[in-house]
């Protein structure tokens, strides 16, 4: 069962922007920290960036001061906005996190599906 869905990848030029969005079913109570990752073919899945419950946030090096972390507790949501892009930044980019769920259980390790981000020069 699918608990984490993304959405808002897409194709756009060099320096523009995106936001990805991370929402977790309605099974579940609360998400607790998150990290966002992104892969592009024949290389590991890097951690981007990272949010913890109460909002503090850590990025790679590569991003720091492009993509912003931020949850919407009341959502469920988590998103990554991303500015000044580069063609770099081009992968399939997942969120991950262990997830409460209403009947009191804790999922851990949960990931989303994946959604493409093209950066184009």
């Amino acid at each position: 069962q699918v608990q984490l869905v993304e959405s808002g990848g897409g194709l756009v030029q060099t320096g523009g922007s995106l936001r990805l969005s991370c929402a977790a079913s309605a099974s579940i109570f609360a998400i607790n920290a998150m990290g966002w990752y992104r892969q592009v073919p024949g290389k590991r899945r890097e951690l981007v960036g990272s949010i913890s419950t109460g909002g503090s946030t850590n990025y790679a090096d590569s991003v720091k001061g492009r993509f912003t972390i931020f949850r919407e507790n009341a959502k469920n949501t988590v998103y990554l906005q991303m500015n000044s892009l580069k063609s770099e930044d081009t992968g399939v980019y997942y969120c991950n996190a262990d997830l409460l769920r209403k009947d009191g259980r804790i999922q851990f390790d949960s990931w989303g599906q994946g959604t493409q981000v093209t950066v184009s020069s």
